[in-house]
């Protein structure tokens, strides 16, 4: 059975790096052998770090690229008590996109203040606030790449 690999969060470093390894085998048919190929490392050095939890940090990049997923990253940023959200990629904002965000806010922050006075559920709450950081995620996004457009080999002449 196939794991919800979006649902799960790490609960160590170790914990990260071994669902990092689960990970690049379910979805990637990668060996720890491939992995360690990827990253340019001995498999006896990848097979140690994987039982003892002490990769070298330098090496944490190339190992989530070779994995093709990043617990490594974030269970070291949800530690240090930072929160991690995915920045979706850019799109073309319409005008009605504005008022969807402030329609996601808004909800955001009723289902905050009925949290607040015991008339909401907190895995409702936790959604609500999931999507309004989304939202502002994706247009933090576009507002990035506004001084640095990308640039558009399809476009309309």
């Amino acid at each position: 059975m196939s794991r919800n690999w979006k649902r799960i969060q790490p609960t160590s470093l170790l914990h990260a790096l071994r669902l990092c390894k689960d990970y690049a085998r379910e979805k990637h048919n990668r060996s720890v052998e491939r992995i360690a190929d990827l990253m340019g490392v001995t498999h006896d050095a990848l097979y140690k770090w994987l039982a003892t939890g002490k990769m070298p940090a330098s090496l944490i990049p190339a190992y989530e690229m070779a994995c093709g997923i990043d617990y490594v990253s974030r269970w070291l940023a949800i530690s240090a008590g930072k929160l991690v959200i995915d920045i979706p990629t850019g799109k073309t904002a319409k005008p009605g996109d504005i008022h969807e965000l402030q329609d996601i806010l808004n909800s955001a922050m009723g289902n905050l203040i009925r949290f607040y006075s015991g008339r909401a559920q907190a895995d409702e709450t936790l959604a609500a606030i999931q999507s309004a950081m989304e939202g502002l995620a994706l247009h933090r996004g576009n507002v990035a790449k506004h001084a640095h457009p990308e640039l558009d080999f399809g476009g309309e002449e």
